[in-house]
């Protein structure tokens, strides 16, 4: 999310293809955010927190992008069930069928803070082997822009590695990649991949404390791309990976949570004001979804 931000609000259950209203209108406070900036990234830390997160830009990936395989629309399949060391598959979809796979939820209704976006489950569709979460004037919402949203909420799980193979047709709302709480007790919350409406650049954040306490780092890539988008969650760190390559890391104790989380892929637009407004219909597409479990309690 933003440096400074609304409070989400927990999702008001109905049947299991909706989650309405996903973040709570709440106030919180303001976050004076101390930026570092360096060659492709920047870091950014709360006061409160200090500034000991750390980036790594590596030349050698640390984990996989996922298996060569021409068959797949990004190029790559889904990572061997072994591939990162010190942890087992406990999740894996490569969207093949016409529906959405058991454990999805779609959202709907208006997300807090944002009076002007709205969520429907009708711009959730699977097909061609993608997720696609689909913005576009919708004449059911007075021909508003109206955007996607989902969760792998019948998926939780504390502590492990996460990986999301995506890309946008095109800037406009924010589509973003995050693990949330499975009690919707916010916060904690992990974006691993937030493009804030940009095409060009993409966000990693951790927010934790009542009062939005934020660890925030910035990478500039095309999110055009394709992209193996990840995050690997242990007791003693937060690393984010970008095709495998760990790119940003939160080792602040305080901020990394300990509580079951889900997987969640969204857009939002804020288009009164034009901060992250389309300019055309445009989709966030996904090849696959991906999650491990650590092998030990440690992680």
């Amino acid at each position: 999310m933003s440096n400074i931000e609304n409070s989400p609000e927990p999702p008001s259950r109905g049947d299991n293809d909706s989650v309405v209203s996903r973040r709570l209108k709440l106030a919180v406070s303001a976050v004076v955010v101390v930026m570092l900036v360096a060659i492709g990234w920047v870091v950014a830390t709360s006061p409160s927190s200090g500034p000991t997160t750390s980036t790594s830009t590596s030349q050698s990936p640390q984990y996989p992008a996922g298996v060569v395989d021409a068959a797949e629309s990004s190029g790559l399949g889904p990572l061997s069930a072994t591939s990162v060391p010190g942890y087992v598959e406990s999740y894996v979809n490569d969207f093949t069928g016409g529906s959405l796979p058991a454990g999805w939820s779609t959202f709907s209704g208006k997300p807090g803070g944002d009076p002007t976006g709205q969520f429907s489950p009708t711009h959730v569709v699977v097909s061609n082997g993608l997720l696609h979460l689909n913005a576009w004037k919708d004449p059911q919402f007075g021909n508003r822009w109206v955007t996607g949203g989902l969760c792998l909420c019948g998926k939780p799980q504390t502590y492990g590695a996460f990986f999301v193979r995506s890309r946008q047709t095109g800037s406009g709302p924010n589509e973003v990649e995050l693990l949330w709480p499975e009690d919707n007790s916010w916060p904690p919350e992990i974006d691993f991949n937030e493009s804030s409406g940009k095409s060009f650049e993409t966000a990693a954040t951790v927010h934790w404390t009542v009062a939005n306490h934020q660890i925030q780092s910035f990478k500039t890539t095309d999110l055009s791309q394709w992209h193996t988008w990840g995050v690997i969650w242990t007791p003693q760190a937060i690393d984010y990976t970008l095709d495998g390559h760990v790119w940003a890391s939160d080792t602040v104790a305080s901020s990394i949570p300990e509580l079951p989380m889900t997987i969640d892929i969204e857009q939002r637009t804020i288009c009164d004001p034009l901060t992250q407004c389309p300019a055309r219909p445009t989709s966030l597409l996904v090849d696959w979804v991906q999650s491990f479990s650590p092998t030990t309690s440690g992680g």
